[in-house]
């Protein structure tokens, strides 16, 4: 008998166990952003934050050693780079090839696998309107690339008697948050073996709502993913809950945990990755972008850093051209603000 799933706990008391720690997804559900004002506090602020800023540009540009780099400089003042050559739109163009090389490897630091399509769009966010053929030409030049990416091992096991769902999805895009729910699997490599992800997004704005990790790849962890989902979301009645067709989806405690929940259940045919394409992508992003330049070594690692990608960088601050270059979160936003 397998021993009992102890879910994850975020406040540092002990009780934990390494073999079995579950991670919950972000505790957050749609919804505009932002507090409310105070009396013109907040301008305030932005007006004296923007003038703290110059002032840095300033010191570092009139009093800055010769013997120190802007890069160097940057970082002792802790100045982002990109804020230290920041200049209304209509003067980016005066960007110089290495001003714009130094912008680009800020952006590439924190995000290492955005291609200049990317890089485009973030430049613009903040105030450089710079053409993408340039800034193609510079990434080439400058040896900012994109790294080849790995292949990918198979985790789901169909070979099993359990029932199957019909594919009631078909890939359509929906054009509303929580009206459909894609899940999958992966597996990490750590020094000692491996450990599993289990995840599950949201198809129309493509953020997770629910993740679990454990060091078996076995029910118990896609059943804590999709708590974690449904507690973070409250979806629907009828909302579709689209998988392949592994045997920890397949199973009755997974299809009684789905009932529950009032979600519909619904599987990918034998072998075929588009059937899931949003769940495979996420994967691949995951994969390329985090997983295999982390270098973890221990479960811990894994635990520890995984999370920060998931609800800090991928739900947050990553552009996806399928959102029009938005964050999901930002998309959902907008989305909720529309509604509203």
């Amino acid at each position: 008998m397998a021993d009992p799933v102890r879910p994850w706990r975020s406040d540092g008391r002990g009780g934990r166990s390494q073999r079995h720690r579950r991670i919950r997804g972000p505790h957050r559900s749609p919804r505009a952003q932002g507090g409310p004002a105070h009396d013109g506090a907040g301008s305030c602020q932005k007006n004296t934050a923007d003038a703290d800023r110059q002032q840095q540009r300033e010191v570092l540009r009139d009093q800055r050693p010769r013997t120190c780099s802007i890069r160097r400089g940057c970082k002792a003042m802790n100045l982002p780079r990109s804020t230290y050559y920041y200049r209304p739109a209509a003067k980016a163009e005066g960007l110089t090839d290495a001003e714009l090389t130094a912008i680009i490897e800020d952006i590439q630091d924190e995000l290492p696998c955005y291609g200049y399509r990317r890089v485009t769009h973030e430049l613009r966010r903040h105030g450089f309107v710079v053409n993408h053929k340039r800034i193609a030409r510079v990434m080439r030049e400058a040896g900012l690339g994109i790294k080849p990416r790995r292949r990918f091992v198979r985790t789901t096991d169909s070979r099993h008697d359990s029932p199957i769902f019909p594919n009631l999805y078909g890939n359509i895009i929906p054009d509303h948050p929580d009206r459909v729910w894609v899940a999958d699997f992966t597996y990490i490599r750590v020094a000692t073996g491996f450990c599993y992800l289990a995840v599950i997004l949201d198809a129309c704005s493509r953020k997770v709502v629910g993740y679990a990790l454990s060091q078996r790849l076995d029910t118990p962890l896609a059943l804590a993913a999709l708590h974690s989902a449904v507690a973070n979301r409250n979806p629907p009645e009828g909302c579709l809950h689209h998988t392949d067709r592994g045997c920890q989806y397949a199973s009755q405690t997974y299809r009684d945990a789905l009932q529950a929940a009032g979600l519909r259940g619904s599987m990918s045919s034998v072998g075929n990755p588009y059937h899931n394409a949003q769940a495979e992508s996420f994967m691949k992003t995951l994969k390329v972008e985090e997983v295999y330049r982390a270098g973890y070594e221990t479960f811990a690692d894994v635990a520890a850093r995984l999370p920060k990608f998931i609800e800090q960088v991928y739900n947050s601050k990553r552009l996806h051209s399928a959102l029009g270059y938005r964050t999901p979160e930002e998309f959902e936003t907008l989305f909720a603000q529309k509604a509203a």
